[in-house]
């Protein structure tokens, strides 16, 4: 008798785990469509894809990461490699500056 029990409950629980998550991959289509910028979306003006992802669902959910969403920019190195020429270039710490080590060499021996 438990058994059947607990299947019930099993049973019945799926549904809405199911339903809770279409109702979250809506909501986050919903808002990636609005949090969009207009000149980014693909194929259809941006206020089309918010009424096609609010009418159809989950299914203009799916439509929009397919055919509307922008597309990811790939990274571009240069052709030497070397990355991107435009980037800062990422701070060094100070055991990487060989004018610090040296100057810490030379106080470490003034000190003794």
């Amino acid at each position: 008798m438990d058994a059947a029990v607990s299947r019930m409950a099993y049973s019945a629980g799926m549904p809405m785990v199911l339903g809770l998550a279409l109702l979250a991959f809506w909501l986050y289509c919903l808002f990636d469509v609005i949090t969009t910028p207009d000149e980014e979306t693909r194929n259809l003006p941006k206020f089309l894809w918010v009424i096609i992802v609010v009418l159809l669902l989950d299914i203009g959910g799916l439509l929009w990461l397919v055919l509307g969403r922008p597309r990811p920019q790939a990274a571009h190195t240069p052709a030497g490699g070397a990355g991107d020429a435009t980037r800062p270039p990422a701070p060094r710490g100070p055991d990487d500056d060989p004018d610090f080590l040296k100057d810490l060499d030379r106080r470490l021996r003034d000190d003794d």
